[in-house]
C-alpha cells in the first residue's frame, strides 16, 4: 500500500521508514558527522547533487530524512527540511527566499520571538515587515507593497489563540504574486493542515506537540519542494541543522501525536469551559468556545479547538502572579506543547521583549495567562488553579 492514501494516524507512525540490512523494527538512530563513499566519482557526484545519497550530516542524515519525509506525508506537502529550532525554521526560510529591498506583512499576533526577528533582526539586512490585524484581510492588502514577497501567518495566534482566514488570505496573497506562510505550531497537521487551505509554507516549532515531552528542539519548513529547496540551499550553507539524534526522538513523537493533540484538546476545552464560568476569571481564550471571535472559522478550519488556553484574571500582574505562584502541579515554563501542562505569564516571558505599546497592540495584558493543557486529570487542573484564583 502506498503511503499516499494512508490515513493521518498511520502516517504519523510509518511514512518515511525505509529499513537498513539489519531489517530494523523501530527507525535506525544514524549518529555520524560524515558518511564513506565507494570512490572518487561516487564522492563528486554526492557532492555535486547529482546523486541524492548521503554526503554530511550538517545537511544529509537518514535520521532527519525519515523526520522530514513523515512530516511532509502528514502536512499533505512535496518535501519538508528540517531545523534546529522553530525560530532557526523562520531564519531559513525568510534567508532563503527574500532579498534585500524586499518586504514582509506579518500577523501582528505573532510569538514575542518572531515579531522580535521580522520587526527588529532582519531590517538591518534590508527586510521590512509591516505588523497587521491577522483577521482583517483588507489590512493585509493595504499593507502590500510593490516589493512584497511574503504573508506570514500563525493561526491560531500565541498566546491569544485568534484565527484568522488561511483561504482567504492565501487568495489575497496570490493575486499579488505573494507566498503565504503559516506557522502550524498550535495545531499540527492533526487538527489543521494550512497547505490544503491554500498556504504555501508551512512552518513548525518541532519543539512543541510534534516531540510532545519537553525533550528536544527542532523546526521544520514544508511545502512544495521547489521553495523547499531554496531553503536547504541555505541550510547547506549556513548550518542551522537538526541534529539526528533530535530527529529520531522527533520520529517517535510523531508516533503519537494524533492521540495526544486529540486527548489534550479534549481536556482543553473542558478547561476552557470551567474558567469562563469562574467569578475571578474576566475572559477566555480558547477557539473551541462559541464565545470565541472566531470560533465559526475555527471550526470550519481546524479540527479541534486545540489545547492552549489563555484567560485573563479580573486585576493585573500582581493578581495573575498569584495564580502562578499558587500552582504546586502546573509546571511555570514557557514551553507547551508538552503532555505536563505549563503555566506562564507572556507579558513578562514569551512577549517581555516587546515594548508595553507592541504588547497592548497584541493584545497581550498584564493580567493574561497562558496553560498549555497536557494529559494530567482536568481536575487536578482546575483544583491547582483555583487555589490561586480564590485569592485574588
Amino acid at each position: 500500500m502506498s503511503d499516499d492514501i494512508w490515513q493521518t494516524e498511520t502516517l504519523a507512525v510509518r511514512a518515511g521508514q525505509e529499513r537498513s540490512q539489519f531489517n530494523e523494527h523501530a527507525e535506525a538512530l544514524y549518529l555520524t558527522s560524515s558518511f564513506v563513499f565507494e570512490s572518487a566519482a561516487q564522492a563528486a557526484a554526492r557532492f555535486s547533487g547529482e546523486d541524492e545519497g548521503n554526503v554530511y550530516s550538517r545537511f544529509t542524515n537518514p535520521t532527519v530524512t525519515v523526520f522530514q519525509q513523515r512530516l511532509a506525508a502528514l502536512e499533505g506537502a512535496e518535501a519538508c527540511v528540517a531545523t534546529a529550532s522553530g525560530m532557526s525554521a523562520i531564519l531559513s526560510l525568510v534567508m532563503a527566499l527574500c532579498r534585500a529591498g524586499e518586504h514582509i506583512v506579518a500577523s501582528s499576533g505573532v510569538f514575542g520571538a518572531t515579531q522580535q526577528l521580522l520587526g527588529g533582526i532582519m531590517p538591518r539586512f534590508g527586510i521590512d515587515t509591516s505588523f497587521v490585524d491577522p483577521c482583517t484581510p483588507a489590512a493585509w492588502e493595504a499593507a502590500i507593497r510593490p516589493e512584497t514577497r511574503l504573508f506570514f501567518l500563525e493561526t491560531p495566534s500565541n498566546p491569544l489563540t485568534t484565527v484568522a482566514d488561511i483561504s482567504a488570505l492565501a487568495s489575497i496573497a496570490h493575486a499579488h504574486g505573494i507566498l503565504l506562510v503559516v506557522d502550524n505550531c498550535f495545531c499540527t497537521p492533526v487538527l489543521q493542515r494550512p497547505l490544503a487551505l491554500g498556504a504555501d509554507l508551512v512552518v513548525h516549532s518541532a519543539t512543541k506537540y510534534l516531540d510532545g515531552q519537553g525533550r528536544v528542539l527542532g523546526g521544520a519548513v514544508v511545502g512544495a519542494k521547489a521553495l523547499v529547496d531554496e531553503v536547504f540551499k541555505f541550510l547547506r550553507t549556513a548550518g542551522p541543522s537538526l541534529s539526528p539524534f533530535n530527529a529520531w526522538v522527533l520520529q517517535k513523537g510523531l508516533e503519537t501525536l494524533t492521540v495526544r493533540m486529540q486527548a489534550q484538546s479534549a481536556k482543553a476545552l473542558e478547561l476552557a469551559r470551567w474558567l469562563e464560568a469562574h467569578p475571578r476569571v474576566a475572559r477566555v481564550f480558547y477557539p473551541g468556545l462559541p464565545s470565541h471571535p472566531q470560533h465559526e472559522l475555527a471550526m470550519r478550519q481546524q479540527a479541534s479547538g486545540g489545547a492552549i488556553v489563555a484567560f485573563e484574571v479580573k486585576g493585573g500582574r500582581e493578581e495573575a502572579w498569584t495564580v502562578v505562584d499558587h500552582c504546586r502541579l502546573l509546571s511555570i515554563t514557557a514551553n507547551l506543547g508538552d503532555v505536563k501542562t505549563t503555566l506562564t505569564h507572556p507579558a513578562t516571558t514569551t512577549h517581555g521583549r516587546l515594548s508595553a505599546e507592541q504588547r497592548a497592540v497584541a493584545g497581550i495584558s498584564e493580567g493574561l495567562l497562558r496553560v498549555a493543557v497536557g494529559l494530567e486529570s482536568v481536575a487536578d487542573l482546575q483544583n491547582d488553579l483555583a487555589r490561586g484564583l480564590a485569592l485574588i
